[in-house]
């Protein structure tokens, strides 16, 4: 069996905290040091929000992707919470992740959740 190289992180704690000592510090050097070949981090509820109106997070969160972490955010929730085209400015992919991460969880990738 292939190993899997590719590492999911669910965000869904909106603690500023927690996001920068955990979420982006384990997905930061999770990647540059080759930890994994691929981190994607899934922006899920309330952290959208944070994503958009804390400057330091937004800030991390534009090094994440300078990076190369891939930096992606639940449609659904975005757009319930107002702010879809916000986190598209700062570069975040937004899409409908509900199907997505049923195959995550279905083919057995790795997925962390925060």
């Amino acid at each position: 069996m292939a190993e899997k190289e590719h590492l999911y992180i669910l965000w869904t704690n909106a603690d500023p905290i927690t996001a920068d000592k955990m979420v982006f510090m384990y997905g930061l050097n999770a990647f540059k040091l080759g930890w994994w070949k691929k981190v994607t981090i899934i922006i899920w509820g309330s952290p959208a929000q944070l994503a958009v109106e804390n400057a330091e997070i937004k800030d991390k969160i534009k090094e994440l992707l300078s990076a190369g972490v891939s930096v992606s955010a639940c449609k659904a929730c975005a757009d319930q919470l107002g702010v879809t085209g916000a986190l598209e400015e700062v570069g975040i992919e937004v899409k409908y992740w509900g199907e997505p991460l049923t195959e995550v969880l279905k083919t057995g990738e790795k997925l962390l959740t925060i």
